[in-house]
């Protein structure tokens, strides 16, 4: 199988879509390859795109908070974007900039293959209510609730987030997003503790 390693290799000369022109660094993610936890955001910030590294601006801060609230630190999850390289001036990504990045976080999940993915902000989880099928939900409606996957390719569960970028600018937002991830936090010590006794 692929490597996460072989997999940045391979974004690092990708030129499926025009984002390579304008982009100082792609993002291919970061983390252990087998890390029970990943992460997904949508596309990298100016932050990222100079270090070539996944959150790592202000939203990348609280973030790593957030985590905390969960009894988790960065280097134990996998943390990743559906898009790999800075849209220009931070703009939304594209659909055809979506479907020409996506097989990469396809290949980034096969070989992790996570008990959990949390999606971070609309983008990326929409990718996942396509790829597993679920009902299209606005992320006001669903954020924070876990959804069991049973496919013949992955279980694990798919838990919606806010991105963290919309808690720097919202107080009511901010509020939700730390209220999620403290529940998120008592969810996987509870299948954790599942796990544990079925084994």
């Amino acid at each position: 199988m692929t490597s996460l390693e072989e997999i940045a290799g391979k974004i690092e000369l990708c030129q499926k879509c025009p984002l390579y022109k304008t982009r100082n660094k792609p993002v291919p993610g970061e983390g252990p390859s087998d890390a029970r936890v990943m992460l997904v955001g949508e596309a990298p910030g100016r932050n990222e795109d100079l270090t070539g590294r996944p959150f790592v601006g202000q939203a990348g801060k609280f973030l790593d908070q957030l985590l905390g609230l969960a009894g988790l630190s960065r280097e134990e999850v996998f943390i990743g974007n559906v898009v790999k390289c800075r849209p220009p001036g931070n703009r939304d990504p594209l659909p055809m900039e979506i479907e020409a990045c996506s097989p990469w976080l396809d290949m980034q999940f096969q070989v992790i293959s996570p008990i959990v993915v949390v999606t971070l902000g609309r983008f990326s989880m929409r990718h996942f209510q396509d790829r597993f099928q679920l009902a299209q939900d606005s992320i006001s409606k669903v954020h924070g609730r876990p959804t069991r996957i049973d496919t013949l390719v992955w279980h694990g569960w798919l838990v919606p987030m806010y991105h963290p970028a919309a808690g720097l600018y919202r107080g009511e937002v901010k509020e939700k997003i730390v209220e999620d991830w403290k529940k998120f936090g008592q969810f996987l010590s509870s299948i954790k503790t599942s796990q544990t006794k079925t084994q």
